[in-house]
């Protein structure tokens, strides 16, 4: 008899197989190449997965995204017109994807998703989104349409509406407002239902003659796993598209894992996550399959379904194979209008502007969300990827070089230190000046700090003693170490004293070598409340010494 976790695996993997045959069929027409690579791409990800990753919610198979960055890469390809040639360099960019993953497993790289920023990863998505549904218009319009670009694509379409099957456009459209109601239950395996609709209904019409056109006839004969023969020049221009491949399959697939994971309370390891994913990848690529990735829509589907292990995408598995042995010919009736909305009803999500909104509500990061998705709509999707990239990096950096730089006093009754521009009422005391800058102190910016830290402390009236924070530097570069030593050379001229709050030991190491004063323990302080309260010993002291000698003149004189 089965046990309680064993029977909702079993009905998880029915669901999730009802979601990923049809999904992974679509996905294939996104990429270009024949449904049932989408299908092997799909069984190979469950099965490798099942095997090597800890995840117990997450569906290893074929996504949008990548399948859309695959199709944008056989755009760019000159000799990705044959149907062999085509799955050859489909094959190799997945398989170097694989490879990326492994190499990225064992350098210990599981923060690898975290060179794009959630602004410009969600606007990527809505970019992507919108250049996925873009593209489906063609098999929804029943128009055959041969456009690279977005733009190209859009005038094409206008170009030609008198042309429009309007029967493909009804079953598509019909298919669509069916798959937005059936939202109501996520239980329910909507893409199967919709896509076993379509086929009854292509069994009752005969469809090929009022010009709608179908997926057809498939071979369902595996591969023999092997490497595809490509060139050297080949191989080195696939690498170009499977860093981005790598970039947003993890970025995806670590979010759904982690998001699920975290509402059961379940420990995951990225370095193992993307062990799992490369060996999926390589796996699918020896087959001539698709990318694969754990998607959010059918991971979800999986724990809404009641999945207690990674039986769950096993079963699965097994039921798409049943599902293609038993039921192929009625498969291959699907119309691609259809298909077309399982499509876009999967990637409508991503084109919500609500997270857009919100950045622009808080004003962080707006520009860089839009500017992503500007990029995939102009640029492509490989392109525009890497541009997200560069603006992610770019946007940090840009923050990193621009710190703003606080004058900090204390709390009344405390000892806690505060800006004193978001905190008028904290106390300072015009002798010392104390000074915390926002960001860790590198190379980019240590210069422009310094710079702008000597004219504050100038303005400031030429405090004896200067009090430097440095809460956000853990540690310091070169650069940011000459700079810091060169602005206490400056101040030591100007007959005033530099003493350093909140230094990390790992700072004061560095100090001890490379200017061992500062790093002594009467100028380098664990809190800022030591470092004011020895700052306040040091000008009574030099105020005593200035007294000294007048008290001795007067003393003479009298």
């Amino acid at each position: 008899m089965l046990t309680s976790f064993a029977r909702w695996d079993v009905l998880a993997g029915l669901s999730v197989a009802g979601l990923l045959l049809p999904e992974a069929i679509a996905y294939a027409s996104i990429a270009g190449l024949p449904p049932q690579h989408g299908v092997f791409a799909a069984i190979a990800g469950l099965l490798v997965y099942a095997v090597v990753g800890r995840s117990r919610f997450a569906i290893v198979a074929p996504t949008s995204s990548s399948a859309a960055i695959l199709a944008a890469a056989a755009a760019s390809a000159e000799s990705f017109q044959a149907t062999d040639q085509r799955l050859a360099l489909a094959a190799g960019a997945v398989l170097l994807t694989g490879a990326f993953f492994i190499c990225a497993s064992i350098a210990r790289m599981g923060a690898l998703a975290q060179f794009i920023s959630r602004p410009v990863l969600r606007g990527f998505a809505f970019g992507l989104a919108g250049v996925i549904i873009l593209r489906q218009a063609p098999a929804l319009t029943g128009l055959a349409v041969d456009a690279r670009s977005a733009g190209g694509l859009l005038w094409a379409l206008a170009w030609r509406l008198w042309d429009i099957n309007w029967i493909s456009l009804c079953l598509g459209l019909g298919a669509f407002g069916v798959l937005l109601l059936l939202r109501r239950w996520p239980w329910a395996p909507s893409p199967f239902i919709v896509v076993s609709a379509g086929v009854l209904s292509a069994s009752l019409f005969d469809f090929d003659a009022l010009g709608v056109a179908s997926v057809g006839a498939f071979d369902l004969t595996p591969p023999v796993p092997g490497l595809p023969q490509l060139s050297m020049e080949s191989w080195e221009a696939l690498a170009r598209v499977a860093l981005p491949l790598v970039l947003i399959i993890f970025a995806e697939s670590w979010g759904s894992m982690r998001s699920l994971g975290l509402r059961h309370g379940d420990r995951l390891e990225p370095r193992r996550e993307l062990f799992a994913l490369g060996l999926a990848n390589i796996a699918s690529g020896l087959i001539r399959g698709l990318p694969v990735g754990a998607g959010f829509s059918a991971s979800s589907a999986n724990e809404a379904s009641g999945a207690g292990s990674r039986m769950a995408g096993v079963i699965a598995a097994l039921c798409i194979v049943a599902l293609l042995v038993l039921f192929a010919p009625l498969v291959a009736r699907i119309p691609q209008s259809i298909l077309a909305a399982v499509v876009i009803d999967a990637v409508l999500p991503a084109l919500n502007p609500r997270p857009l909104r919100e950045f622009w509500r808080i004003g962080r990061d707006f520009h860089l969300a839009l500017a992503a998705a500007f990029g995939v709509l102009v640029l492509g999707v490989v392109d525009g990827m890497m541009l997200a990239v560069v603006l992610s990096l770019v946007g940090t950096l840009g923050r990193l070089a621009s710190p703003r730089i606080e004058q900090l006093g204390r709390m009344p009754g405390s000892r806690a230190y505060v800006d004193l521009a978001a905190h008028p009422e904290a106390i300072t005391d015009s002798r010392v000046f104390i000074v915390r800058p926002t960001e860790p102190l590198f190379f980019a910016n240590a210069e422009t700090v310094f710079a702008r830290l000597s004219d504050m402390s100038v303005k400031d009236d030429g405090a004896p003693v200067v009090v430097l924070s440095l809460e956000d530097s853990s540690d310091l570069d070169a650069t940011a170490l000459e700079a810091l030593i060169e602005w206490d050379a400056l101040l030591d001229g100007q007959g005033r004293l530099l003493l350093l709050a909140r230094c990390k030991q790992h700072v004061r190491d560095l100090l001890s070598r490379a200017h061992p004063p500062l790093a002594e323990p009467q100028r380098s302080f664990w809190s800022v409340d030591e470092a004011f309260e020895a700052a306040l010993a040091v000008v009574e002291a030099r105020q005593k010494e200035k007294a000294r000698p007048e008290g001795r003149a007067s003393h003479r004189g009298q």
